[in-house]
């Protein structure tokens, strides 16, 4: 993708609307759309690396309910021509079809590459990647096990939203809560695997999620590691020029 002079790329991860309760979240609802009007202007692309929502599972013919100014708001960029891409996370992995039918926006379940005026990424939420984190990745195995997500989706969606969600606020295994502490670059596994990534590949660099931490850190002469922080204590997001990458913070209050 070659990015249109004046125009921008933007990343945006961990916003967890819903949580602690939908009323809670409403503010900062209000402000990640506020952002969302505020970037439109330049956006020759938006990223969104996951956990958008505290938790979400893709009945058939349901969805949970709420959230409709977010989803208004990207269909309307949709509409507008503006690509939107969408990772997973470990509160959102159950999406099966409703962002491709609905707001025409691709999601994706690992980590993709992208180039951007000759620079290279690698993209993702960041959940179970890397060494360490064993809890998670078996817990993974199961939600994202096929007969499970079946067993899941007979449950009466008031009993299994219900259910998922108080088990996304309540568990720490699933929020990740405990992990979201700077453990050194030593011990920060996502660091770890950008490192082991590298020496394959090249990228420039390695976007994620998932830490609720806004971090910077230089893999190399060359490469740089980028955590997005998130949408409840840091309102931080990232923005590519085509040049430089930056990590800024939204300010307007709610």
């Amino acid at each position: 993708m070659n990015i249109p002079k004046g125009k921008k790329i933007y990343f945006s991860s961990d916003n967890h609307l819903g949580a602690p309760t939908a009323e809670a979240s409403f503010p900062r609802e209000k402000k990640f759309v506020a952002w969302l009007n505020e970037i439109e202007k330049d956006a020759a692309a938006i990223f969104l690396l996951g956990d958008l929502f505290d938790f979400w599972f893709e009945y058939k013919t349901v969805v949970p309910k709420g959230f409709v100014r977010t989803l208004g708001k990207l269909a309307e960029l949709r509409d507008k021509g503006i690509p939107i891409y969408f990772f997973v996370g470990n509160h959102d992995l159950w999406m099966n079809g409703y962002f491709e039918k609905e707001l025409n926006i691709p999601v994706y379940h690992k980590p993709q590459e992208f180039t951007f005026n000759g620079t290279t990424f690698l993209i993702g939420h960041g959940d179970g990647l890397g060494p360490g984190d064993k809890g998670y990745k078996r817990m993974k195995k199961v939600f994202t096990n096929k007969f499970f997500q079946w067993c899941f989706q007979w449950l009466h969606p008031d009993i299994g939203v219900r259910l998922g969600q108080y088990m996304s606020v309540k568990n720490k295994l699933i929020s990740g809560d405990e992990d979201a502490k700077f453990l050194g670059e030593d011990n920060e596994w996502l660091v770890q695997y950008a490192k082991r990534k590298l020496e394959t590949k090249h990228y420039d660099y390695f976007i994620f999620g998932h830490r609720h931490l806004p971090l910077e850190i230089n893999l190399n002469e060359k490469s740089r590691y980028i955590n997005l922080g998130d949408w409840i204590q840091y309102y931080t997001y990232g923005e590519f020029d085509g040049e430089v990458f930056s990590l800024k913070k939204f300010e307007l209050d709610f």
